[in-house]
Order: structure tokens, then sequence, then C-alpha cells
């Protein structure tokens, strides 16, 4: 073909656009579309599922990046638990980990989402930062007693954490850690501290009253419900079932490594910045539409 200065046109050819990792999400979704509703607890729909598959890959883009079946797992643990993941609330977290060298998701129960369990469970559960000029004192054996009166000013650094239940018999519970108790804790324990993003370094308060409330449920009466939420708590699995308690953690503790913190975390105070929530995208109405088909 002559062009207007004599020479020849080249052909060119256009590469196709490569798929969205909303668009990818959404073809995995369709084609596990009956297992997933089969999963699905009967007080969330699949368009819900939907949305919250929207909402925590707007306010965290890096989970794009995980492989979708740990995605969705992490998604259907936070759904069966009733926990919203990644939102303001606090309720539940979806973390990037490479796991095995694979950049896979990992469920993580909140600090409220614990309390929001032991609520379901029959519990009135709180926890609260002792500061060094709070007035405070505690006394455990036959006669225990915890007494709190926070000063309104210059209270001081952090020093300790308390956990308390309560429920409608009247019966009690408390748990007391100092902030070094719960440092020890955090190292022996989780897997994540001192890693690239962990909620320890972004929101270390809240990380703490989950530590310390899970330590004084020990001792109080609690529901299947409850302890399914802790046993999800920090796991990545890659299967779907009715029942996601069930099926086996695939994290490798000897290969696991955190990721940066997202842009939309605050690495102050681990708030999540609902940056995305009020813009409906053509991929947000093309993966509702796709699990209602």
């Amino acid at each position: 073909m002559a062009t207007t200065k004599g020479g020849l046109a080249t052909s060119k050819k256009v590469a196709p656009a490569a798929a969205s990792p909303m668009k990818n999400m959404q073809d995995l979704i369709i084609s596990m579309k009956g297992q997933i509703e089969a999963a699905l607890p009967s007080v969330i729909t699949g368009e819900r599922f939907a949305r919250m598959v929207l909402t925590a890959m707007s306010n965290t883009p890096q989970l794009a990046s995980c492989t979708p079946k740990s995605f969705l797992g992490a998604m259907m643990q936070a759904a069966q638990l009733g926990l919203e993941p990644n939102t303001p609330l606090g309720e539940a977290y979806l973390i990037p980990f490479r796991n095995h060298g694979t950049l896979e998701c990992q469920f993580q129960v909140g600090y409220k989402g614990m309390i929001s369990l032991a609520h379901r469970s029959g519990l009135y559960v709180q926890a609260h930062e002792v500061h060094e000029n709070d007035e405070f004192d505690v006394e455990y054996g036959l006669d225990p007693k915890l007494v709190h009166k926070p000063v309104f000013k210059d209270r001081g650094n952090v020093v300790a954490y308390y956990g308390m239940w309560k429920d409608k018999d009247g019966n009690f519970g408390f748990e007391v850690m100092s902030r070094e108790d719960i440092e020890a804790h955090a190292r022996k324990y989780s897997q994540s501290y001192g890693k690239g993003f962990s909620p320890w370094k972004t929101n270390f308060d809240e990380m703490a009253k989950k530590t310390v409330i899970k330590k004084a449920l020990k001792y109080a009466p609690l529901t299947t419900e409850f302890i399914r939420g802790v046993t999800a708590d920090g796991t990545i699995k890659t299967e779907l079932s009715k029942d996601m308690v069930d099926v086996r953690d695939e994290t490798n503790y000897t290969d696991i490594e955190a990721e940066p913190v997202p842009d939309n975390v605050d690495s102050k105070t681990g708030e999540v910045h609902d940056t995305h929530l009020n813009h409906e995208t053509e991929d947000d109405r093309i993966l509702e539409e796709s699990l209602n088909m």
C-alpha cells in the first residue's frame, strides 16, 4: 500500500489489551459460580459476595497480584464468619504474603472482628490500653478485681493492655499483659511480626488488644462460631467449602514474607482509606451481574 510520500505503509498488529485483574477475577468467579454459591452462608447472596470482592480489591489493590484461589479462599472465610474484610470497620484483613515463593492472600481476624464474634457468643467484651499515669489496680485469686481509672491528660506511654469478658449470668474474666509481654508474644507466635506490611507495624495497639482478648476468652463459655473464627485467623486456603474451617491451611511458615504496606493503608494508624467505595466502575457492574446469571 502506497503512502502519500511514495513509501510503503507497514502494517501494524495491535496487541490485544491485557485483561484487568478485576476481569480475571470475574472470569474465575463465573467459572466457580456453583461452588461459590454452595459455600456461601444463607445470609449472603452471590451479589453481596461480589460486592465484598470489589470492595476488598479496591481498598487493597495489591490483592490483585495474589493467586486468585487464595484470594477467594480468604474472601470465603470472611463471608462465612460474617466479617467485612479490609474496610475501616477493622473486622478482618486480607493480607498479601509470599508463601512458598508465591504471592498469596492470608486471612486475619481483626480486633473488632474478635469482639463481634464474642458478642455473638453472648459475651460482653472490651479491651483497653493502660498508660503509665493512669490509676490501675489488678488482683487475681478467688476474688479477682480490676480497676482502671484513666487520667484525661498527660497519660504517659502505654505500659499494659487488658481484655475482659462478662456473660449474661454475671460471670466474668480478664487478662492483663504488659507491653513487653505483648511484644514477646508477637515475636514468638506471629510470622508477620517485624516484616514489611504487618498489622503489628501499622496498628500495634489494635493487635495487642486482640491478643489479650484471645487470652482472656480462653476461660469464657464460647460458641462454635467463635472457635471457628479463632481457627481461621492467620490462614491461607485455596479450596472452597461450605465449612472453610475444615479446609487445610496451606501456609508454609518456613518461607513466608510480608509484603509492603498497601498505598491506601495509613502506616501510622493502620486505617484503610476508603477511596473507591463510591465509584462504581464497569468492572463492578460486570462482576455483580456475573453471579446473577
